[in-house]
């Protein structure tokens, strides 16, 4: 997946030893460190970063979790659940994420 926010762009010129400690990091973590399934996995980076009011790793995640084959409803799904644990604004401000995603 091609970079989609500007702002990765310019850390990963900037420091690019640390970026590429993180990414490392991360894959391991995401691909090594256990039996979840790719697309679980990314629907749960998806509540979590929603939950947090991540909007640039919510962005992130959704189209990962899209690539990794989860539907739009699964992804809804996911973001619903927001609603009881987080709070509805935060669902909503989640939800409008995921829309600005639909229309592009």
């Amino acid at each position: 997946m091609e970079d989609i926010h500007e702002i990765l762009i310019k850390f990963k010129e900037n420091f690019p030893k640390i970026y590429l400690d993180h990414e490392a990091l991360g894959k391991e973590i995401h691909e090594n460190s256990g039996p979840l399934p790719e697309k679980i996995r990314w629907l749960i980076k998806i509540a979590i970063s929603g939950a947090s009011h991540h909007k640039i790793a919510l962005e992130t995640h959704v189209m990962k979790a899209k690539g990794a084959g989860a539907t739009d409803e699964e992804i809804k799904h996911t973001l619903l659940l927001l609603i009881q644990t987080s709070g509805f604004p935060t669902f909503m401000e989640a939800y409008s994420v995921f829309e600005k995603i639909q229309r592009t």
